[in-house]
């Protein structure tokens, strides 16, 4: 296949990337527009490939993408960009409206002028990849996210991709495009954005700085490791029946703060030159305010996708988050690149 990637700079479209490149026959472009968390050394692995390639593209832009389907002709689109950072979407909710929704919008209607004139249009799919967020929040219920959960959206960041799941659904039904849907859980795993939890705690860790717990820190998520993620989507991209939607979760449950506790134990096993003053990690934990509209528990249901397509997650919690750890470890390269803005500086050269 000829696959668009969009988002494939950031941080689970980078992922899917690798493993087509490096798992698949498949020829791969990759569709970002590099805003601050769009990292092209994340694809520096593949990006001599002869099957990969990269322009940097606005989604919102149709001239721009009615130009990139008629040059490349794509079997298939994995719709990946998007805003993602909740808080971030609390302070400045206008990017999120526009790249999630109007953004979305744009490409499905560049997929559909694309796709209605194909000689045949049965092999064509559109896999958008949303998140578990759009249900809301199961408190401390004991209940699952479904694939027929209702959608009850808490920020604006998950309300706007609420917007962009019924825009992608109602393109199926109205235009009868080929459309699939996946919903994940929380992602982690190498080249994560410094930005969320688990690498914020590592790297803070690292420097002796605080490490900011939301509230009590009893929030609840369950935890995808980004590589079983990226073969999840492809099983669903290949075997999946169009129309449908699929959960896909970690079977992983954990409190924030045991998840925050978990990395300071094995930071605390691996590390022994620590930071002045520092015995354990845990000793940097700092409660801090608790965000606004902050949902209390999510937890995926993944029954259907093992069921129909047989994905399973390879990565137990511990093993995942261990792999994780020893990666920001052993690429202090990357993460110092982010943190002192050079990646971004040098970007427009590598994506040239």
């Amino acid at each position: 296949m000829k696959i668009i990637v969009t988002g494939g700079a950031g941080f689970i479209g980078s992922a899917v990337v690798r493993h087509l490149i490096k798992n698949t026959s498949d020829e791969v472009l990759v569709i970002d527009k590099l805003t601050y968390a769009g990292n092209l050394e994340s694809l520096a692995s593949v990006a001599d490939n002869s099957r990969y390639s990269f322009q940097q593209a606005d989604i919102c832009d149709r001239v721009v993408l009615d130009k990139i389907f008629q040059n490349y002709k794509p079997d298939a689109v994995m719709h990946l960009a998007a805003e993602s950072h909740v808080d971030r979407s609390i302070d400045g909710p206008a990017a999120f409206i526009e790249t999630n929704i109007v953004g979305t919008y744009t490409l499905l209607e560049a997929a559909r002028h694309y796709w209605s004139q194909l000689a045949d249009r049965s092999h064509f799919r559109f896999h958008h990849i949303s998140t578990d967020e759009v249900y809301g929040d199961l408190q401390d219920s004991g209940a699952l996210f479904t694939e027929n959960t209702p959608y009850d959206p808490s920020s604006p960041y998950s309300a706007s991709k609420a917007a962009s799941d019924h825009l992608v659904r109602a393109w199926a039904r109205t235009y009868k495009m080929p459309v699939l849907v996946t919903n994940c859980s929380n992602n982690y795993g190498p080249y994560h954005f410094p930005e969320k939890l688990i690498p914020l705690v590592i790297l803070n860790a690292l420097e002796g700085k605080p490490l900011p717990v939301y509230g009590d820190g009893s929030q609840i998520r369950d935890w995808l490791y980004v590589e079983d993620h990226a073969r999840a989507l492809y099983s669903v991209l290949t075997q999946g029946s169009v129309g449908e939607t699929y959960n896909i979760g970690g079977h992983n449950e954990r409190k924030n703060i045991d998840v925050v506790l978990t990395i300071c134990r094995l930071l605390d096993e691996i590390i022994q030159d620590k930071p002045a003053g520092i015995a354990q990690f845990e000793q940097l934990i700092t409660y801090v305010t608790d965000r606004p509209g902050h949902d209390l528990r999510y937890a995926i249901d993944a029954s259907k996708i093992e069921r129909e397509l047989g994905w399973v997650p390879e990565e137990t919690f511990e093993s995942g988050i261990r792999k994780t750890v020893e990666w920001y470890l052993t690429n202090a390269s990357w993460w110092q690149r982010v943190q002192d803005g050079s990646y971004a500086r040098e970007r427009q050269g590598l994506a040239q």
